[in-house]
Formats: C-alpha cells, sequence, structure tokens
C-alpha cells in the first residue's frame, strides 16, 4: 500500500466521478479520506452504470474504495456542527459538487477557512466556481460538449447522433476529468503550506481539465491556419490524433494468428530498422528522407506490402522482433486480453480483490509504482454511514451527537 499521503486527513463531500474521483486518488496515495454524505441517499453512484449486488456497482466500488463514510446532515444546526468538527481535524476539503452547492448549504469555503484558516479547499466540478455556467446541472459528457469534444451529426431523418470514431479528437473524456489537476494543485498547496502555514482555493472545472488533457488536440486544431507544414497531418478536426487518415506507417495490421498488431514506423530509424529485420532491401529506401516522420500517405500501395508482411509472423514473433530490434510494434489487445498480457499481468495495474458483500471484483490500481510498491484496496467501498459512529465519536461527540448530526427532519405536509 502506497503510503506517501500517510497522516493526511481528507473530507470529501460529493456525488458522482467528479468528487469520487479525488477522493480515490488521494487515497491511493494512503489519505485518510473520510466520504461525507447525507444520510437519506448518499452517493447514488452506489445504484448507477450496473449493479453487482444491491448499492454496489463497479464505478462505486473502483471509486469509493479506501474510504470511510460518515452521514451527517449538514442542513441541520447539529449536522453542521458535527461537519465544522470533524472539519478541524482534516488537511484538504474535497468538493465534487455543482459549483457553489457548498456555499448554499453554509459550509463552503469563506465558512470553512473562518474555523480552518489552514485548509486546503480542493473543488473539482463540472465548470468551475465562476462563470456564466458555474451552477449547471452536468453530466460527464456535458463538460466534454461544452469544450468542443462531442462531435454530432444529423441522420436521414434529421436527428442528431453522436459521431463516435477516431476523428473525435477528444476522445472520451468525462466525469472527474479535471481531479488529476485538483490533486495536483492540491498536493502542490500542501507543500506550501508545511512552508508558509498558508491554506488554499482550487477550483478546477472537469470542462477546463478536458481542453488541458487533449491539450495536443487543442492547440493543433486552433493553431491550424497558422501551420505553413501540413505534411502528414490529417484535415482540420483531426489534426490532433497523430494517425492521419490514409496512414501506411502508423496502421494496424493482421498477425499470422489473428491479432491486431500497431505499426508506427513513422520515423527512418525505425522503419529501416524493420526492414533489416526481417529483411526486406527492396522497400528500405522508399521512406522519404527529407522530413522527421512519414506516414506512407504518398503510398498507398504499401498498405497491401505490409498487410502481407504482418501475416507471415505471430504476434509473439512480431513483439520479438520489436524489443530486441528496436521497433514500435505492438500488439492491439481488446480489454478481455489485458489481464493477461504479459506486460500488463507483471506490471499489476489490474488486481483482483475479495470484496465483502460483492465477492471477487477486478480493481484498477493507482498508475505509479513507488519505491517498488503499489496502491492496494485496504477499505472496500463503504456503505451509506457505515463508519459515522467510529468517524464521529474518535472526534469527541457524545453517541446523542452522533444520532442528532445523521437525522433528517419530517417534510412540513404539502397543502
Amino acid at each position: 500500500m502506497l503510503d506517501l499521503l500517510k497522516g493526511v486527513r481528507v473530507l470529501e463531500f460529493g456525488i458522482l466521478l467528479n468528487g469520487d474521483v479525488l477522493g480515490m486518488y488521494l487515497s491511493d496515495l494512503g489519505a485518510e479520506v473520510l466520504k461525507v454524505e447525507e444520510p437519506t441517499r448518499g452517493d447514488y453512484l452506489r445504484d448507477m452504470l450496473g449493479i453487482i449486488t444491491p448499492h454496489h456497482s463497479p464505478a462505486h466500488m473502483q471509486v469509493n474504495k479506501n474510504k470511510k463514510s460518515v452521514a451527517i446532515n449538514v442542513h441541520t444546526p447539529e449536522g453542521k456542527k458535527a461537519f465544522f468538527e470533524l472539519l478541524k481535524t482534516v488537511d484538504i476539503f474535497a468538493d465534487g459538487l455543482r459549483g457553489g452547492a457548498c456555499e448554499a448549504m453554509g459550509v463552503g469555503y469563506e465558512v470553512q477557512k473562518e474555523i480552518k484558516p489552514d485548509i486546503i479547499y480542493m473543488a473539482n466540478t463540472g465548470f468551475g466556481m465562476t462563470g456564466p455556467y458555474k451552477r449547471l446541472p452536468a453530466h460527464g459528457f456535458s463538460m466534454v460538449a461544452v469544450m468542443g469534444g462531442l462531435s454530432g451529426q444529423k441522420d436521414e431523418n434529421g436527428f442528431v447522433d453522436r459521431v463516435d470514431n477516431q476523428t473525435d479528437v477528444f476522445g472520451g473524456v468525462k466525469g472527474g476529468g479535471g481531479a488529476e489537476y485538483a490533486v495536483m494543485a492540491g498536493l502542490a498547496a500542501l507543500i506550501r503550506r508545511d512552508r508558509t502555514g498558508q491554506g488554499a482555493y482550487i477550483d478546477c472545472a472537469a470542462s477546463d481539465a478536458g481542453l488541458m488533457s487533449s491539450w495536443l488536440a487543442a492547440v493543433t486544431n486552433l493553431n491550424y491556419d497558422k501551420i505553413t507544414d501540413l505534411v502528414g497531418m490529417s484535415p482540420r478536426g483531426e489534426a490532433s490524433s497523430g494517425w492521419p487518415a490514409g496512414s501506411i506507417l502508423y496502421s494496424l495490421y493482421e498477425s499470422k494468428d489473428g491479432k491486431f498488431m500497431l505499426f508506427a514506423a513513422i520515423e527512418p530509424k525505425f522503419w529501416y530498422n524493420f526492414c533489416d529485420a526481417i529483411g526486406r532491401d527492396d522497400i528500405r529506401d522508399t521512406m522519404r528522407k527529407d522530413t522527421v516522420t512519414d506516414y506512407g500517405l504518398d503510398r498507398p500501395w504499401m498498405r497491401q506490402v505490409l498487410a502481407d508482411i504482418f501475416r507471415e509472423r505471430t504476434a509473439d514473433e512480431w513483439m520479438e522482433i520489436a524489443l530486441t530490434k528496436n521497433v514500435p510494434i505492438c500488439v492491439a489487445n481488446t480489454l478481455d486480453q489485458v489481464p493477461e498480457d504479459p506486460h500488463m499481468k507483471f506490471r499489476g495495474v489490474l488486481v483482483e480483490r475479495e470484496h465483502p458483500r460483492a465477492g471477487p471484483f477486478t480493481y484498477v490500481r493507482y498508475p505509479a509504482i513507488v519505491d517498488g510498491q503499489q496502491s492496494d484496496i485496504v477499505i472496500p467501498a463503504p456503505l451509506l454511514g457505515e463508519h459515522t459512529e467510529e468517524v464521529l465519536s474518535a472526534i469527541g461527540l457524545s453517541p446523542e451527537e452522533i444520532h442528532a448530526a445523521r437525522q433528517v427532519p419530517p417534510r412540513a405536509p404539502k397543502n
């Protein structure tokens, strides 16, 4: 288990992916993450995106692992008191609601810093804490749509359908997309706080972060008219993919045993290594010599030549050539093949553990190995409020105060 953030305590307050992924990264790195939830429903990610057993969706089990759930109703005075007592014990507050929601509930940053001046308030919202869209309700593709990454076209009936292909240069950036950037800023803020005692207010929008995650698409397309040399580039709208339409030397080919292989020998040195490895001097000098990269766009006939060449060897034989002869060839796994890929298995980013209520479950680990150690699952994704008594009694609240903090007053009957 990674212990880089051992001793750091996080109060996570949010539902769905924007907030949940924040806490996941921090808990993966060793922080203690307390997930505050409203008592009646909590984070309904438990009941979305497929159910394994009641209230245990795959998404919930992944992003809420290694967290403790504390049920507090912050809409009541008793709940607010418990919330702020708990706030005094933490280092980071992770806000995953829509912009301004915490302020509307009376638990936003301005109130928090009065109680804990050095709090690091880390917000990862759909559209940020400022701007015309800050209060806009959203799901994952809402942010993709605003940032220019949701391609659409009309069908023969005039209905608009999503275009889902490799020209969709932003390719599937969804909810939680800003978490990496919010966490990076939060960790930098921790370092500054240790040095100066100063807290921080971090405002990260998933819509902004999606652009940064796809920065090559953004800067290439937005500056397309300024580019003076378009050799090897796709038409505008595809320019960032690194895979121009009609590419021959950066493309997929089928091996002898029916697996797909990605071939990416677009630099002369790699092309020459490839030709030397397979003994094909007859095609060696077809590589252009007047450019850094050559996609083979002007040689469509080479497609059939390479297709025939790749069918001469198995995927394992091609991987052996790639590794020993310095050629960028790689097996293109399906997702079902990833767990058995020898490299992916060795790296251990996928790990199966037994969940006490949902049974065997395959998790995705934090992708960094630190001092030979990897993240793991110490606490399975919790039930709503599972750790309320444990956490609140540890900070001195009495059983009566804990009971009051999680109560939801009955609604007045409608006239």
